[in-house]
């Protein structure tokens, strides 16, 4: 996996976490380098885009409204992050972890935030799907006497 394959999947994963999970897990791996704001958290609105069956042309579904934010760590790191909603601190969190995903403690912070944060959203999927499963029906066709 390339570097900026595993960064698409951790920024997916803190764009995607339960913001109290997120706080949670941010607030006990200790304290975080300085940083300013090169963009502060602010929100607007994105137009999200379907397709018919994933293979049809594209068509506009509705707009989403996102909060983005950018920080530069006093180490020179550069952080960016898109979250759903209009949860500031969840943006600020999630482009703090980017940009220290980029530095040394990548390692420990994966340990200590990014592991819990993906077993946590696998189990979470894993229960959507278990109660998916509970609902489907068989279909079958009876093959008739005459051809």
């Amino acid at each position: 996996m390339t570097q900026t394959q595993a960064r698409q999947q951790w920024m997916s994963l803190l764009a995607k976490a339960p913001p109290a999970d997120l706080a949670r897990l941010w607030a006990a791996f200790g304290d975080a380098p300085a940083y300013s704001f090169l963009r502060a958290p602010e929100a607007g609105g994105v137009m999200v885009q379907g397709r018919a069956g994933a293979t049809g042309a594209p068509f506009n579904l509705g707009e989403m409204t996102v909060t983005r934010c950018s920080i530069k760590l006093e180490t020179g790191e550069i952080g960016h992050a898109y979250v759903q909603g209009r949860d500031k601190d969840h943006a600020t969190r999630a482009a703090q972890i980017d940009a220290m995903m980029q530095g040394a403690q990548a390692e420990a912070l994966r340990a200590a935030v990014l592991d819990p944060l993906q077993e946590k959203m696998q189990a979470i999927r894993a229960t959507r799907s278990a109660k998916a499963a509970a609902t489907r029906v068989e279909f079958f066709t009876m093959v008739r006497g005459e051809d």
